[in-house]
């Protein structure tokens, strides 16, 4: 199976700060699946650094105030694309980010708190029916997998 994945979770030093998230139980993945790479926020033109974004009244803001939306909006629309392209019907995201967090998401305010939401590009993978997991959900993606094969 092919799954579209945050890049940052694979390694790849495309995270804000200009580090990773590298999770090896979502890079185990490619043992048994296609794992494709994404980063939206790359995708979407902005910098590696960058300063740290948040959602705030649907807008995406970083931490200096400026309004990013754009940027993440054309990253998710990138993003969308490249599922697409690969027939991707699932993917692992980084949980929390103003990206590709899935039901939780950092609350704006940049003090760490959450609040219930979606990020841009999990939004819109997900309104195109598209299956999203977080990489602490892997064991339900697997259950999901062995249940729709």
């Amino acid at each position: 199976m092919k799954i579209l994945v945050s890049a940052c979770l694979l390694g790849e030093n495309c995270k804000y700060s200009g580090s990773n998230n590298k999770n090896d139980s979502v890079i185990a993945l490619g043992d048994k699946h296609t794992l494709i790479p994404i980063c939206p926020e790359c995708f979407g033109g902005l910098a590696i650094p960058r300063p740290p974004a948040e959602i705030r009244n649907g807008k995406v803001y970083n931490k200096l105030g400026d309004d990013v939306t754009e940027h993440f909006e054309d990253g998710a629309e990138k993003a969308l694309y490249v599922a697409e392209e690969k027939g991707c019907r699932l993917a692992v995201l980084k949980e929390r980010s103003p990206s590709c967090g899935f039901g939780e998401i950092y609350d704006g305010t940049f003090t760490g708190n959450t609040v219930r939401g979606n990020g841009i590009t999990a939004q819109l993978l997900y309104d195109n029916g598209i299956k999203i997991f977080g990489e602490s959900k892997l064991k339900q993606l697997e259950e999901y997998i062995e249940d729709t094969e």
